[in-house]
């Protein structure tokens, strides 16, 4: 593994990037502290970034692989990475792995999605190669039919799935439309976006002996982030020593946090990436400290989740706790919100799914009214603007998790969606 020391990977940065040597014009030539160095803004970032006359790597693309980030959303987004990066970062993750719960002999499905330059299911294909134990790897993808996903997982012995959330709910969904169950396998990785408590209920109606576990966090732009911690709550990782270095930063002050328990954005920065460097890079999301010394943190979900509906702004957290609360008998197993615009005014929809053969409406009218009310009581801002006719009331509309949208390149859950016109 090429780890380089803080010090030599910032001079070899400033001189051979011609973006890191802009940042870093007005600084001291010997810096040797990550809290001297600005935090990196991603616009500024991805502007610099491109495929021609690109300023933030350090050497012209001669012997690289070459991939897609930032979703299907504005212009693409590139991440590169030399043969010996990548092979370090999936030896890394790939011992995460066993962390995560993979044992000598586990066959392993990848349902994660391929091609486009999306990185997802080689990255995981190749950390299980590069696992420090013996596996069985079945490259299925995210995009094969479940009629022949199914077959191929009961005919191979499937014992671990891995995938996105979503995916795994959808193969979840199909199995329990089709009435069967696939009781062989072990463990669920899970990987990409959160697994929710809604999500869990229908993954154990289809896996009855399968235990939902993070497969580790990471980016293909940022890199390395975070080792599954086993214990009860899959949210908490830990940093990837001595690959890494991972930052909580206050989000008022961009002052590091270094007691547990205070929310902040994650900043990191990959010790062992020289080709496209990645020095105090926020990785998107919001985190906590759980214990500092060890390194421990719980993710707390993406900073830029939310949405705002005519002057409210709402996080789509906020609306997960309202349906945890008021789904008492857990027969939600998918949210996604949806904002519209109609006579002049915004509105938001909760799109929520409930698993096939659930829909007796005398029971779920009662839970989208517990819902909206738990919403709007967290949020007062929204029920006094919809009282203000600034927007419309909040409804519910129910749905499969077939019916919910998802990114078609990553298969990930859009959690948020705008239909808004943009003209």
């Amino acid at each position: 593994m090429s780890v380089h020391p803080l010090s030599d990977l910032i001079r070899f940065t400033r001189r051979n990037s011609p973006f890191y040597a802009e940042l870093y014009a007005d600084l001291p030539p010997d810096v040797r502290h990550l809290t001297d160095l600005p935090v990196v803004e991603q616009s500024a970032f991805w502007a610099a970034n491109t495929p021609g006359d690109n300023r933030v790597l350090t050497a012209p693309l001669g012997e690289a692989v070459v991939y897609k980030t930032g979703g299907t959303t504005g212009a693409p987004k590139f991440s590169c990475y030399t043969r010996e990066e990548w092979r370090d970062f999936v030896t890394a993750f790939g011992g995460g792995l066993v962390e995560a719960g993979l044992r000598p002999g586990h066959r392993v499905a990848d349902l994660f999605y391929a091609g486009e330059l999306y990185a997802s299911f080689l990255f995981v294909l190749d950390s299980l190669a590069h696992a420090p134990v013996d596996n069985v790897r079945l490259p299925i993808g995210g995009g094969a039919p479940l009629e022949t996903t199914v077959p191929t997982l009961e005919d191979l012995g499937a014992q671990v799935v891995a995938g996105t959330p979503t995916t795994l709910c959808r193969l979840a969904e199909h199995l329990i439309a089709t009435g069967r169950q696939l009781p062989a396998v072990e463990l669920l990785f899970f990987g990409g976006e959160a697994l929710f408590s809604d999500q869990r209920r229908l993954l154990a109606a289809a896996f009855p002996n399968a235990e939902p576990r993070s497969l580790g966090y990471a980016s293909v732009d940022a890199g390395l982030l975070g080792c599954p911690v086993p214990g009860p709550d899959p949210r908490v990782h830990r940093v990837f020593t001595p690959h890494t270095i991972v930052e909580i930063l206050d989000e008022t002050t961009g002052e590091p946090i270094h007691e547990p328990g205070r929310p902040g954005r994650v900043v990191v920065t990959q010790l062992f990436r020289r080709l496209m460097p990645v020095i105090r890079f926020p990785a998107g999301d919001r985190a906590e400290w759980t214990d500092v010394e060890a390194g421990h943190f719980r993710i707390l979900g993406r900073a830029e989740e939310g949405v705002r509906v005519g002057p409210v702004s709402l996080y789509s957290q906020d609306a997960l706790d309202a349906v945890a609360e008021a789904d008492t008998d857990g027969r939600v197993t998918g949210t996604q919100l949806v904002v519209r615009r109609w006579d002049g005014r915004d509105g938001l929809v909760l799109r929520l799914a409930t698993a096939p053969g659930d829909d007796d409406p005398t029971g779920l009218e009662p839970l989208a009214e517990a819902v909206t009310e738990r919403l709007n009581t967290v949020r007062p801002l929204y029920p006094d603007s919809v009282a203000a006719g600034f927007v419309h009331p909040l409804t519910v509309e129910w749905a499969r998790n077939s019916d919910l949208v998802v990114n078609t390149r990553s298969g990930k859950l859009v959690r948020v969606i705008d239909e808004r016109p943009t003209a």
